[in-house]
């Protein structure tokens, strides 16, 4: 089972709920959070647009590519838009396996692909200016 969300807030409870099943014996969470700096400078907060549509197209086409590659019981994508101050979550990927090597693996390659192919943008706030990064830092 497969669930792609673009949201306000990130809920990691629920994130993790939705990946529990009965025959997972492991289970990877990657949690991008807001860190306080960037290319050497003070970061006061994070702004995250994407084009939606496209950007739960690819999502889901990454989902699939995961769920044929590894045989994972549950995948789970889940983008933060809008503000987001230092320390909030602002993406999650999550997958639930019978063994860690196939959620550790899948994990990291969804979070990999994510950043090259989906189209999220991000606006970093700096103390003294603001600047648009095209993809995932």
């Amino acid at each position: 089972m497969i669930q792609i969300k673009l949201v306000d807030q990130i809920e990691l409870n629920e994130i993790y709920s939705f990946l529990q099943h009965p025959e997972a014996g492991g289970m990877d969470l990657f949690i991008g959070n807001v860190r306080n700096h960037a290319e050497g400078k003070d970061v006061v907060k994070l702004e995250f647009e994407a084009y939606e549509p496209m950007a739960i197209s690819e999502m889901n086409k990454l989902a699939e590519i995961a769920a044929k590659k590894w045989p994972l019981k549950k995948i789970i994508i889940v983008h933060a838009l809008g503000v987001k101050q230092i320390g909030d979550p602002v993406v999650v990927i999550g997958t639930s396996s019978a063994h860690r090597q196939d959620a550790f693996e899948s994990c990291r390659f969804l979070i990999d692909e994510l950043k090259k192919t989906v189209p999220i943008w991000k606006k970093e706030y700096f103390t003294d200016q603001t600047v648009w990064v095209n993809a995932h830092p």
